[in-house]
């Protein structure tokens, strides 16, 4: 038998070092060649890391949250013939930190032994474990939630997820082994004095970071104005009642890509790129509009690209694919990269106003809010329209008040009168 190391890979673009992110494999399981080991967290995107080997885990080279450098030991596996470590080097190769099997504490990194043996939470094969009294199991909010409500204490189930992560499924094996769990009211009422420290990686802390980065470095402001798309959604109507078994459903995102492109024509400063440290301006002709997207790992920008050279129904069908992929996680670096400026929207959520952090090195990101019926005076009459805002911030060290508030009520006239969109 021998070992087989991976190291860190060169993602490339000139990256040094990435963040592990999370384990897929613990030690002691048994990886086949293309099974995905970890995943891995760049500047841009989620990269996974497979095995090029059939092998055993025996030592595992970081804890998620951990920045490795390119080239530092990721894995080892024991597989059969030689490998491709000497006997030598062997010790230094697997006398690295175990991930854990539980959710990581901030706080805390471990060093394993080789020998050590997995702890019996690990390898328990019933629905019902034993943890640690402070141990905190591993479990998106959705399944606290839904074990709060099914009165079940969530350190007694076995998670089968990911690191241990406890499931759905987890805990509809747990009832149906005849585990009772407390009434829903009595849980719902219940005390509690539980904690649980989430440790900032992978996604969140890239997210953290810009956020931070954004609002430190630019000099923002918000701008809010209010839109009448009662004609652009009847538009948006007859068209998918015409043509959308064809060529698919238009949202409102499409119309207002649209209205962007136009209205940058006429402000080219809007449309740029602010590079800081060298004190640069770009002005660019090419619109890649990024389109914020929340998906399970955070929030996410993919972009389309070249929007001005795209029809309603090319943007439609493009914004779909790369919102897919960023929710799978399987968007590519140069999907998540390259936008000029950047649409957000949280859909029928978008409340009545909010104040958009930009997406740097862009210095303008629009905003959408939802919309929502109220009467209105037009030419003395009430009537009933529908009225949507857009709350826009741009960064006030390149764009004038007067051109941002412009640029607005320039979308704001043709969305208003959608069939300027379409007059060249």
């Amino acid at each position: 038998m021998g070992t087989h190391v991976i190291k860190m890979p060169d993602i490339g673009e000139g990256i040094a070092e990435v963040e592990l992110s999370v384990w897929h494999v613990k030690v002691g399981d048994m990886v086949v060649e293309d099974q995905v080991l970890a995943d891995v967290m760049t500047d841009k995107a989620m990269v996974d890391i497979p095995s090029p080997v059939n092998g055993k885990v025996i030592a595992l080279g970081g804890q998620p949250g951990e920045v490795m450098a390119v080239g530092s030991i990721l894995i080892s596996i024991e597989v059969e013939g030689a490998g491709n470590v000497k006997e030598s080097a062997q010790p230094a190769a697997v006398a690295v930190k175990e991930a854990p099997v539980a959710a990581p504490k901030a706080e805390a990194v471990v060093e394993s032994k080789p020998a050590a043996a997995p702890r019996p939470a690990a390898v328990c094969q019933g629905p019902m474990v034993a943890r640690e009294a402070d141990e905190r199991p591993l479990a998106s909010p959705a399944v606290r939630k839904h074990a709060l409500d099914l009165g079940i204490q969530l350190r007694l189930v076995r998670g089968t997820g990911p690191a241990g992560r406890v499931l759905h499924e987890d805990l509809d094996a747990y009832l149906a082994q005849g585990q009772q769990p407390q009434s829903t009211a009595a849980a719902a009422y219940a005390q509690r004095n539980d904690e649980e420290q989430i440790p900032v990686i992978g996604m969140r802390r890239k997210i953290a970071q810009r956020m931070q980065d954004a609002t430190q470095r630019a000099a923002h402001f918000s701008y809010v104005e209010e839109i009448d798309v009662t004609a652009v959604e009847e538009l948006r109507a007859h068209l998918n009642e015409k043509h959308g078994a064809t060529r698919g459903k238009l949202t409102l995102l499409p119309f207002l890509v649209r209205a962007m492109v136009v209205a940058l024509r006429d402000f080219p400063q809007i449309n740029a790129r602010y590079d800081d440290e060298a004190q640069v301006i770009t002005r660019l002709g090419a619109v890649h509009v990024g389109v914020a997207t929340q998906s399970n790992i955070g929030l996410m920008v993919p972009v389309v690209r070249h929007a001005e050279a795209r029809s309603l129904w090319d943007i439609a069908a493009e914004i779909s694919r790369l919102a897919t992929a960023a929710r799978n996680g399987k968007a590519s670096r140069d999907e998540l990269s390259g936008s000029t400026i950047t649409l957000t929207s949280l859909g029928a959520l978008g409340g009545i106003v909010s104040t958009p952090v930009l997406n740097l090195p862009e210095v303008a990101i629009v905003g959408v809010n939802k919309i929502v019926e109220r009467p209105m005076v037009i030419k003395g009459q009430i009537v009933i329209r529908k009225m949507m805002n857009l709350s826009s911030s741009f960064d006030h060290r390149v764009v004038d008040g007067m051109d941002a508030a412009q640029f607005i009520q320039a979308i704001r006239g043709l969305l208003e009168q959608p069939a300027t969109l379409f007059v060249e």
